[in-house]
């Protein structure tokens, strides 16, 4: 059976990739029409709203018509004060009624489709690749989402409550205009409207390309700012303050260029519509005032006329705002929409089932290969089983390939030619989510959330209760630091744990592991920085936990390594050497050279007083050919010998 993960992979993707208004306007709509009677009912009440809006100005004319000298004292006395006058309050409460009502109906669907979307988004970024967690820029990726989430609702308001409004006004005044003057209204109306809507367009659809390139910088900015914080430390130590400082006032500089820039368009684009509005309104008028002359027209049509152009003023001059809003808003939205069109890369396959693993199930790597770059490959064909229950560790030189092998464990990436067996199911076969739950890690490098330490023990498994933390916190040595805090549990950890030390942390770590309790453990360099006395005590808990269970190790310090079930030497993503610690050091090639390395290295800093370097093993090349030892060469050291460097300080070998 072929995988597609035997092909070559993809591109890393371009989440940013351009996307059509109406391609984002399509994808945002499934999330508004789910609720699709709350939007008819409001679309009732905008359109009641509106209707009402219109028949103010006409109750207006009535109102100055019947006022007007030559009417009947009976019509002055009764159908003025009781009737138009009450209808006039009455249309203008219902305008209001009918306004808020809508927006009464409508919040639970804007606020919903803000929330759904928002959701969405975080899930999608969770279920994408390491490759595409490890190219982005967290800063720029998080002001994306904040700006894509407003712009939701910025997009539903301006188009339910601001554009449809004024259209359908718009609609209702040149209906009546038609019906009931020269068309003369309704050409100046329909002419001005043209005119300013094809300006406004065409303006607006120039000055996005100011608003795409704010935005950038923006997120630029923003992601150079966090960035910079994250690293406080690294700046203060080589007192880089200055530098930070240049670089971040590099693109507020960039950023303030391109705002100025919208901002002179905007002003542009104003002042014409200004124009435009304030040439129609004039024409309006003189047509009205003519007709008033000529007698066809009283008084109150061209009061009536005059409150239409005035009603319609503010909206239409609001409209240039609006679309402008609507096209920042979309352009905004397209960014976060792009990072659901991010491809994932690792999927569940079709008809992917659950992973059944024993309590220690075996574990095979068939001629596996991987690389993250076709011209760099990291492991080359390699083959090697890990029987149930037993510990299997992995040794080399940085870039061997070590870290890969937990990378592909837990299925971060797939593998480029062969396949990873658990109990004879194949990784690409199984729910990624049921494989993660089988394999625990503790990682050399322990990053923690920004909250308690309660918090970070209990991630192993969300819900386990108060003892059941309290018991890993004590296994992985944790609870007499833990009883010094003043805050105990609840001390906060600070931004990625900076609050805690290195073994501290290593700690935490391997205490949110234990309470996970998985089937399959991978310890990479678990116990690196702990002191010696933590050290041995937690590598006896550690042995404790692996009893029965299938476990990897990725070690530097050959010394924690030696009671392993198997060793495996990797140089240059191939296993050279395999065997248990005595096997391999009666063998006197690689391992024997690494450990008397280390060895050394150990009884000098003895003699000195001083801590051990540890340093990662260099790459040694094995003896050539497959001739065993001379019979001049010294044998191998046995188990637990020191190599002490001879008194003329040269090493020794």
């Amino acid at each position: 059976m072929r995988h597609a993960s035997n092909l070559p992979l993809p591109a890393a993707p371009d989440s940013r990739r351009a996307r059509g208004d109406w391609q984002t306007i399509r994808t945002l709509l499934p999330y508004l029409w789910e609720y699709r009677v709350r939007v008819l009912f409001a679309l009732i009440c905008l359109i009641s709203a509106k209707a009402a809006n219109v028949g103010v100005p006409v109750l207006l004319k009535q109102i100055v018509d019947a006022l007007m000298p030559g009417a009947g004292a009976a019509q002055l006395a009764l159908a003025v004060p009781l009737g138009l006058v009450l209808a006039y309050g009455a249309l203008r409460l219902s305008n209001t009624v009918f306004t808020e009502l809508r927006e009464l109906v409508f919040a639970k669907v804007t606020e919903r489709a803000v929330r759904r979307v928002a959701l969405q988004v975080f899930q999608h970024l969770h279920a994408l690749s390491l490759r595409f967690h490890l190219e982005r820029q967290t800063g720029g990726l998080t002001r994306d989402i904040e700006r894509g989430t407003r712009a939701i609702s910025s997009l539903v308001s301006y188009t339910l409550y601001s554009i449809l409004p004024t259209l359908v006004e718009i609609g209702l005044v040149l209906g009546y205009l038609l019906l009931n003057y020269e068309g003369w209204f309704v050409g100046i109306a329909v002419g001005a409207l043209s005119v300013y809507i094809l300006f406004t367009i065409t303006v607006t659809e120039w000055r996005t390309q100011f608003r795409r390139s704010m935005n950038e910088l923006d997120s630029k900015a923003n992601t150079r700012a966090i960035d910079s914080l994250l690293n406080y430390e690294t700046v203060k130590y080589f007192s880089n303050e200055a530098f930070e400082t240049r670089r971040y006032d590099e693109t507020l500089q960039r950023y303030e260029r391109a705002k100025l820039k919208s901002q002179t368009s905007l002003s542009l684009l104003n002042t014409g519509q200004s124009l435009i509005i304030a040439v129609a309104v004039t024409l309006m008028v003189w047509r009205a005032t003519v007709g008033v002359v000529e007698g066809r027209m009283t008084i109150g049509d061209l009061v009536l006329v005059n409150g239409f152009m005035i009603q319609l003023y503010a909206p239409l001059n609001f409209l240039g705002v609006l679309y402008r809003e609507i096209k920042q808003g979309l352009t905004d939205l397209e960014r976060m929409f792009g990072l659901l069109d991010a491809n994932r890369e690792i999927d569940d396959s079709p008809g992917a089932l659950p992973l059944r693993a024993s309590a220690g199930p075996q574990l095979r790597f068939e001629d596996v290969s991987f690389h993250y770059d076709a011209k760099r490959p990291i492991l080359r064909n390699l083959s090697f089983t890990m029987a149930p229950g037993t510990t299997t560790a992995v040794v080399g030189p940085s870039g061997a390939g070590k870290s890969t092998l937990g990378r592909l464990l837990f299925r971060f990436y797939d593998v480029t030619g062969g396949r990873i067996l658990i109990e004879d199911q194949d990784l690409r076969e199984v729910t990624q989510a049921s494989l993660r739950q089988a394999v625990g890690i503790v990682p050399q490098d322990t990053v923690l959330f920004n909250d308690s330490l309660r918090y970070n023990i209990a991630y192993g498994r969300p819900g386990a209760g108060d003892d059941e933390v309290q018991a890993v916190a004590r296994a992985a040595q944790l609870d007499g630091f833990i009883a010094t805090l003043p805050e105990g549990y609840e001390t906060s950890v600070g931004e990625r744990g900076l609050k805690l030390s290195g073994g501290e942390k290593q700690r935490v770590a391997i205490a949110r592991m234990l309470l996970k309790n998985p089937p399959i453990l991978i310890l990479d360099e678990a116990t690196s920085a702990l002191d010696s006395r933590n050290e041995q005590a937690i590598q006896e808990a550690l042995k404790r936990v692996a009893a029965g269970r299938t476990t990897l190790v990725i070690a530097h310090r050959l010394s924690t390594i030696v009671d392993a079930d198997q060793i495996l030497v990797m140089q240059q993503g191939r296993i050279v050497e395999r065997g248990r610690h005595e096997e391999l050091l009666a063998r006197g090639e690689v391992y024997a050279q690494m450990w008397a390395l280390q060895q050394t290295q150990e009884a000098r800093a003895a003699l000195t007083g001083r801590p051990a370097r540890q340093r990662r093993p260099r790459e040694m090349k094995p003896p050539r050919g497959t001739k065993p030892r001379s019979a001049g060469a010294p044998p191998p050291p046995p188990r637990g010998t020191v190599m002490c460097p001879p008194p003329n300080g040269r090493r020794g070998t």
